[in-house]
């Protein structure tokens, strides 16, 4: 692969695996140049008792940009965002990717559009509801690449997923509100192998030389982890840039890569929590940080123990 760049505007921690810390190892493993602004410097995750650190605001990224602008090495090949609170930084990171898609037209930009999540069926957001118009209106717009989950589908939409028809249905929205390739990394959907599964579902539109469009639709089973992971969504869509990259036409291969070593980097980071925890007690944050320099070889070269179905 010759040079390819990445910019990643991602939160970072001193210890631990999110933001950052989560997408540029394996991205630099599978063999991309990553410069990483950090939108934030914190000494770990917030899941944490106690957590500290800084938070850089809307000017600061413009600062940085400007930087490498002025030194005339804002090329890029693609541009990876994920958890933002601030409406202001939103939407400068927007101007950004605008600026870098008129320098180079076939920049990718994969955004995981961080709004919230559901516990036991309830929905709820964890950033200010400010930012929901902001990714509507502004960034998915700009995005090549979403991974959502159901809830952010949903809250971006404006339509509920009960059926996995509805999910098909929501996905076109996505589409036409801009992104070729949605993957919805996780909803409640029942699963045909059962209850201890959860369904991600992926759809890609592509335009072929006689301008059809074609649509590639698939669906996964993928096990449940009993764990509580943070930086699980970030790692996804590093590892799903790096193989959509390698397979641009192939979002089957490019999912079962990615999901698969997922799986693998949650089943040895469980393991050796629980080692860790001793028999009978519940893992700490800490002891449930990502195992990612020990499955080195798995994000590499990923055992395919996960399958996808062509819908």
């Amino acid at each position: 692969m010759e040079d390819c760049r990445v910019l990643s505007i991602q939160s970072h921690v001193v210890r631990g695996y999110v933001g950052n810390k989560a997408a540029a190892f394996p991205l630099q493993v599978l063999g991309f140049e990553v410069d990483s602004v950090n939108s934030v410097q914190f000494s770990n995750h917030t899941g944490y008792t106690h957590w500290k650190g800084q938070v850089l605001n809307a000017g600061e990224l413009h600062e940085l940009y400007d930087g490498l602008k002025l030194n005339n090495v804002n090329q890029y090949d693609y541009a990876l965002t994920g958890y933002t609170r601030d409406k202001s930084f939103l939407a400068m990171v927007v101007d950004i990717v605008q600026e870098l898609k008129c320098q180079n037209p076939r920049l990718v930009y994969v955004c995981d559009p961080v709004m919230g999540d559901k516990w036991n069926g309830e929905g709820s957001m964890y950033v200010p509801r400010d930012l929901l118009p902001v990714y509507k209106e502004k960034v998915v717009p700009v995005a090549d690449i979403i991974t959502p989950n159901q809830f952010e589908a949903e809250l971006l939409t404006g339509r509920k997923i009960h059926t996995q028809q509805e999910a098909l249905e929501v996905m076109d929205m996505l589409h036409d509100m801009g992104p070729e390739t949605v993957v919805i990394t996780s909803s409640d959907l029942p699963a045909p192998l059962g209850s201890d599964y959860l369904i991600a579902l992926g759809s890609q539109k592509k335009s072929n030389v006689n301008g059809t469009i074609m649509t590639e639709r698939i669906r996964m089973e993928i096990p449940k982890v009993d764990a509580v992971f943070v930086g699980t969504g970030d790692l996804f869509a590093a590892m799903l840039l790096a193989w959509t990259h390698q397979y641009p036409n192939n979002l089957k291969m490019a999912c079962e890569k990615t999901v698969s070593a997922m799986q693998l980097v949650l089943q040895r980071t469980i393991r050796s929590a629980k080692a860790m925890a001793g028999k009978g007690n519940k893992p700490s944050s800490a002891q449930l940080e990502l195992r990612m320099v020990q499955s080195k070889k798995d994000i590499e070269n990923p055992e395919l123990i996960i399958k996808a179905t062509v819908l």
